[in-house]
């Protein structure tokens, strides 16, 4: 049984802005019936740019509805510019958080806006007719799963199922998948090695946003990076977790096992 937060439950129980709109400026469409999840999204946007409105036609499961609900509410009042730097997991943040099997949901959201807005300035979608399909239970790109990984920093098939449903059917292209992850996976840690002190706080940074801040808040906590030295990982704990008797078991059993898994095995958190 998967576990959903009040606002995922709210927005599937309630959906905002569920219709179409019949002058929209946009139409944007991902997914598909075949994959058992589909989404249309419809915007209209006024001579400045500003979205005025949305509406979503879905086809798919709550978690669905859920984020194609709450995508509608992020972008009204934005600039359509300021709208396509909308990621998926932004929309995951606002629903504060998804099970991972329900991850390409905010991935199928992110999709339909980025096809409205290109079809709002007239941008052509070309598929290249020798792109090479990686999933054909789902149709789904060797590109498109490369920049879905690097995107999401995916490690395993199971990552990649979860986000993207490519290889969740018939089990045929794991081995392919396979690749994919080990070549790009492989090509960043290698460059791990070349990352300037900068690089490093800024992948440690979106490793604690994506991964540990959203579990230490579940429990009234966060945690702050302060400094690196090498290895070495200065943090501050802050909130419930600063006060907590179990503080130096999140940092080592959590915070620094994260940090190893996703940037270096070698790394060292301090507390400060």
């Amino acid at each position: 049984m998967w576990n959903y937060s009040d606002k995922v439950i709210d927005h599937y129980r309630n959906p905002r802005n569920v219709g179409t709109i019949e002058d929209a400026d946009a139409i944007g469409e991902a997914g598909s019936l075949s994959c058992g999840d589909m989404l249309k999204l419809y915007l209209k946007v006024d001579k400045n740019g500003i979205i005025t409105d949305a509406k979503f036609q879905t086809f798919g499961c709550g978690s669905a509805v859920a984020s194609s609900s709450i995508l509608t509410e992020m972008v009204i009042g934005k600039h359509i510019d300021e709208a396509r730097k909308i990621t998926n997991k932004q929309i995951v943040d606002a629903l504060g958080g998804l099970p991972p099997e329900k991850m390409h949901c905010s991935v199928m959201g992110h999709e339909a806006l980025e096809a409205a807005i290109s079809n709002y300035y007239n941008e052509e979608i070309t598929i290249k007719p020798d792109e090479e399909i990686v999933c054909h239970c789902f149709d789904i790109s060797k590109s498109f799963l490369e920049n879905e990984i690097k995107t999401n920093n995916l490690k395993t098939i199971e990552d990649v199922i979860n986000y993207t449903k490519a290889g969740g059917a018939c089990g045929r292209c794991h081995g392919k998948i396979k690749e994919i992850l080990d070549k790009i996976n492989n090509s960043e840690s290698k460059q791990e090695t070349t990352l300037t002190k900068t690089q490093k706080i800024i992948k440690i940074n979106n490793i604690i946003e994506k991964y540990i801040s959203p579990e230490l808040r579940k429990d009234g906590g966060d945690v702050e990076l302060i400094d690196v030295d090498e290895n070495k990982i200065k943090v501050r704990l802050s909130g419930r977790c600063q006060s907590c008797n179990r503080s130096q078991l999140t940092l080592t059993h959590f915070v620094e096992a994260t940090l190893k898994e996703h940037i270096d095995e070698n790394i060292e958190i301090i507390q400060v």
